[in-house]
């Protein structure tokens, strides 16, 4: 929506390191993040939505406004989208809380779509976040996060500590500013288990930095 761009910017110069961007994701990149997501997905948790622009996608998908969790640090930003999605779920809190939050019964979550500006982030604050959002989602679910960067925004040694791969899903040259999409998943049982002695010495002294 065209009055959404003044709400984006008005928010990023109020607290740049927490919004992360000058204006709402475009719509190629509203594309590419919710591209493997559909009905069947399951529930969704949406991280840092901001205005919507990723939450119409899914809902354009066909996933359900019932089937959507919708964590909003920003205040203003919150009650913009209690009012867009009235039939979803939508909590003002720090994302850096959800391993203790209890969102939800078990981990049925089928997919995660991040939208939160990791690169601004430190090291322990991204593992909460993902660690966090990985303790809902069921086997086989995927957590989807861009970025502007070049490369994904979560360190290898904190993808060795949690136990994830990460693969460039495509990157969407036609948003403004060009972004990338990563796709997270668990590895291999077998996989971690060969790896996680060799990594875990880099990564704990990464975490505790």
């Amino acid at each position: 929506m065209p009055h959404d761009f003044l709400s984006f910017f008005l928010a990023w110069m109020s607290a740049p390191g927490r919004v992360g961007a000058i204006a709402p994701s475009g719509e190629a990149l509203a594309n590419l993040i919710t591209s493997e997501i559909t009905p069947s997905t399951g529930p969704i948790l949406e991280l840092g939505p901001g205005t919507g622009s990723f939450t119409y996608k899914l809902l354009e998908r066909g996933v359900r406004q019932e089937n959507l969790t919708l964590i909003e640090y920003g205040s203003d930003f919150m009650r913009l989208l209690q009012v867009r999605f009235p039939g979803a779920r939508v909590l003002w809190m720090d994302a850096g809380r959800l391993a203790g939050s209890a969102l939800f019964e078990g981990a049925p979550v089928g997919a995660v779509v991040s939208g939160l500006p990791l690169l601004n982030m430190s090291t322990r604050k991204i593992v909460s976040i993902v660690g966090g959002a990985f303790s809902y989602i069921r086997p086989g679910g995927a957590f989807y996060q861009f970025t502007y960067g070049m490369t994904c925004p979560v360190p290898r040694p904190i993808l060795d500590r949690l136990g994830l791969k990460a693969t460039l899903l495509d990157r969407a040259m036609l948003n403004v500013p060009p972004a990338a999409v990563y796709r997270l998943t668990r590895r291999p049982q077998s996989r971690l288990a060969n790896s996680s002695n060799a990594a875990s010495s880099k990564s704990d002294a990464l975490i505790s930095e």
